[in-house]
C-alpha cells in the first residue's frame, strides 16, 4: 500500500481537478507504474474518488490503452452526476444508455449504467465490453455484493474488460458472497479478507484538510407512546432500553406532531445561521424516513425560517434537477428521503439532521459522507443526532475502516446491512423510498427534546444536568463559529464546558437548599429515580391537558420552590411529584 504525503491545498470542483491532491497523485502513480487489470481504491467520502477515476480514464484513453469507458453506479441520479463530471473532464459519456439498447452516438466515448441495469441484461453489456478495449469504473463496488444476481451480472458483463477500476468509500459487509474483481487474502485468523490496492481513510483525509471534521450534536428527551395493547409508555431517549423500546422511542421523537423534531430543527437552523456568518452559502439537509415525514419537516422548517425547503423524493422524476438546483443556489434547507446518501455531491452542505429510523453502519457512513466535503480550510460539519446508542457508536467510530470478510452466511434477521440493501434494491427498482417495512403498531403521544452532549473527535462534551432547548448551555455549542481548525474546535469545546461547569458550581453554592444541612443526602440512584418519575408524570399531564412540559415544570417549581429539576434535591423532587398528583386528582374529580 502506498504511503501518503501532505495534501495539495487546492480544492477543485467535483470531477474537474486541474491539479491532483497528494493521495490522488500517489494512487495514479501507483496505478500507472503497475498497470494492473484490476485496481481497488478505498477512499473516504469527499476525498475525490471521482476525480481520481476520471484522471485514470483520461490517461488510459489518451495512451490508447482503452478505447471505451463504462461507468457503473448505484443509482440513476449518480449516473447523471458521473456523466456531468466526465464531461467537465473532457470525456463525453451517455447516462441514458440501457443495456441492450445497441449503438450509441459517435459523440460519446462511454456510457453510464446502474448495477440493477447490468443485472437485468448482463449479456448485452458483455457484448459491448468485448467489442472494444474497455475500461470499467465500478463506483461503490460493494453494491455488486448486494444480491447474487447483481454480483453474477457484473462478473458476466465485465469479465472481458481490458481494465477494471473499483471504487468504494463505505464499509464492506461480512458474508460469504465475494465481490467481483476484488482480491482476497487470508487475514490473521485465516479468513479471506479483501485487499485494497490503495487506501485513503477519513483520518488521513482529515489530517490533510481534504475533508471537514464533524461535530455531532446529540439530543435526548422524554418520549411517551401507546402500544398496540393500549398501554401508555414513557421513556427517555438515550437511556438503556430494550431494542423495541429504543425503536419506538426514536419513532416517537421523529413524529412531526410532537415537540422533539421541531425543537431539534429549530436548533439546527440556529447552528446553520451561525455557520452562514462565515460560510454564506452553507446549506442544511434533513434525512427523513418517508415522504409524509419529509413534507411535514419541510412545513416545520418553513415556519421556523420563513423560507421554503427543497423536498427531494426518490420516486420523483425531477429529483436530480432539484438536487442540482439546490447545490447551485444559496437556499437554507433541503429535506430528502434517503436518496441523498451515497455519492450525491452537494459541497455546500454543512449542517445535517438525522431524522430517519434507518440506522445501519453502511447508511450512516454514506449519509455523514454528504457533509464532509471540504471546500476551504477551517470548515466544520455539524450533524444533529437522536441519542440512540447505535448512532452514537457509529459517530464515535467514524474513522474506523472495515475490509470485506468472507466468513459466514448471514440471515436477514441478524444482518445489520439487510435493511440498507432492501432500501437500495427498492430505489434502483424505481419503488418509492417511503415504502417502510411494517413496524410494530404504536401511537406516538408526545415528545420533548433536551440537548444531551456534543461528540467531536471521539470525545464527549456537555454540561451537567438537563440542558433545555433554547438555553444558554445549548447555545454554548450551537454558537460555535463556522470556521475553525480542528485543534481550535477541540480547545473551544473544552473551554466552554469548563466555564459552564465553574458557573454552575458557583450557582449551586449560592443556592440555599434544605438538603445542604442534612447529614443523609439522597443517593445518585434515588435522585435519578425521582427525576424519571417526575418526568413521566409531567408527560402524562401533557397528554391530558396539552400543556407543554417546560411550562408544567416551571409551574411546579413556582408552587414548590427550589431550583431546576436537574439540580433539585430529593425532598424538592418529591414535593413536585406529590403536587402534580394532586393536580391529577382534582382534574379527575
Amino acid at each position: 500500500m502506498t504511503s501518503l504525503g501532505p495534501a495539495w491545498p487546492e480544492r477543485a470542483a467535483w470531477g474537474t481537478a486541474p491539479s491532483l491532491r497528494a493521495w490522488q497523485s500517489a494512487a495514479l502513480q501507483d496505478y500507472l507504474t503497475r498497470n494492473p487489470r484490476d485496481f481497488l481504491t478505498v477512499a473516504t467520502p469527499g476525498a475525490g474518488k471521482t476525480t481520481f477515476a476520471l484522471t485514470v480514464a483520461s490517461e488510459l484513453l489518451g495512451r490508447r490503452v482503452v478505447d471505451r469507458l463504462v461507468i457503473v453506479a448505484p443509482t440513476e441520479h449518480l449516473k447523471q452526476q458521473w456523466a456531468e463530471a466526465a464531461a467537465r473532464a473532457g470525456i463525453p459519456v451517455d447516462p441514458t444508455y440501457s443495456a441492450g439498447a445497441g449503438k450509441i452516438s459517435s459523440d460519446y466515448v462511454g456510457v453510464a449504467v446502474t448495477y440493477a441495469g447490468v443485472g437485468v441484461n448482463p449479456l448485452a453489456m458483455r457484448i459491448r465490453t468485448e467489442r472494444f478495449r474497455t475500461l470499467v469504473i465500478l463506483d461503490e463496488i460493494h453494491h455488486a455484493g448486494d444480491s447474487l444476481s447483481w454480483g453474477e451480472g457484473v462478473r458476466e458483463a465485465f469479465e472481458p474488460a481490458a481494465r477494471r477500476l473499483a471504487l468504494t468509500g463505505t464499509p464492506f459487509r461480512s458474508d460469504i458472497n465475494p465481490i467481483p474483481f476484488v482480491t482476497y487474502a487470508p487475514g490473521e485468523d485465516g479468513v479471506p479478507t479483501s485487499v485494497a490496492d490503495f487506501t485513503y481513510g477519513y483520518a488521513d483525509a482529515l489530517k490533510d484538510h481534504v475533508v471537514r471534521p464533524v461535530l455531532f450534536l446529540a439530543y435526548s428527551g422524554q418520549m411517551s407512546w401507546r402500544t398496540r395493547a393500549g398501554d401508555e409508555v414513557a421513556a427517555s431517549l438515550g437511556e438503556p432500553l430494550t431494542k423495541d423500546m429504543t425503536s419506538q422511542a426514536l419513532r416517537t421523537a421523529l413524529d412531526p406532531n410532537g415537540s422533539w423534531i421541531p425543537s431539534v430543527l429549530a436548533a439546527a437552523d440556529k447552528r446553520l445561521s451561525e455557520v452562514r456568518r462565515h460560510v454564506p452559502d452553507a446549506g442544511g439537509l434533513v434525512i427523513a424516513t418517508d415522504q409524509d415525514s419529509a413534507r411535514a419537516y419541510a412545513k416545520i422548517l418553513k415556519q421556523i425560517t420563513g423560507e421554503s425547503a427543497t423536498v427531494v423524493l426518490s420516486d420523483e422524476k425531477a429529483s436530480s434537477k432539484k438536487i442540482s438546483a439546490f447545490s447551485a443556489d444559496t437556499s437554507r434547507w433541503m429535506v430528502a428521503v434517503r436518496m441523498v446518501s451515497e455519492g450525491v455531491d452537494v459541497p455546500r452542505l454543512a449542517v445535517g439532521v438525522w431524522a430517519t429510523t434507518t440506522s445501519t453502519p453502511l447508511f450512516f457512513a454514506q449519509a455523514v459522507g454528504r457533509f464532509v466535503r471540504a471546500r476551504t480550510r477551517g470548515e466544520i460539519a455539524s450533524v444533529f443526532l437522536p441519542s440512540v446508542p447505535s448512532l452514537l457508536g457509529f459517530a464515535a467510530e467514524l474513522e474506523a475502516q472495515r475490509d470485506h470478510v468472507l466468513k459466514r452466511k448471514v440471515s436477514n434477521d441478524g444482518d445489520i446491512f439487510s435493511a440498507e440493501e432492501d432500501l437500495m434494491n427498492q430505489a434502483n427498482a424505481g419503488d418509492a423510498a417511503s415504502d417502510e417495512l411494517e413496524a410494530v403498531p404504536f401511537e406516538a403521544l408526545g415528545s420533548e427534546a433536551r440537548f444531551d452532549h456534543a461528540l467531536y473527535d471521539g470525545a464527549q462534551f456537555g454540561h451537567e444536568g438537563e440542558v433545555h432547548v433554547g438555553s444558554e448551555e445549548e447555545m454554548d455549542f450551537l454558537g460555535i463559529p463556522g470556521l475553525l481548525e480542528p485543534d481550535q474546535m477541540r480547545s473551544l469545546l473544552r473551554q466552554r464546558q469548563e466555564e459552564r461547569r465553574k458557573t454552575r458550581k458557583v450557582a449551586e453554592v449560592e443556592e440555599k437548599r434544605p438538603a445542604d444541612s442534612l447529614t443523609d443526602v439522597a443517593t445518585h440512584e434515588h435522585l435519578a429515580l425521582l427525576r424519571r418519575e417526575l418526568n413521566s408524570l409531567v408527560a402524562s399531564w401533557h397528554h391530558r391537558t396539552g400543556q407543554a412540559h417546560g411550562i408544567t415544570h416551571a409551574a411546579l417549581r413556582r408552587e414548590c420552590g427550589g431550583p431546576a429539576a436537574a439540580v433539585a434535591n430529593a425532598e424538592q423532587l418529591q414535593k413536585r411529584i406529590d403536587r402534580i398528583r394532586e393536580w391529577a386528582v382534582r382534574k379527575t374529580s
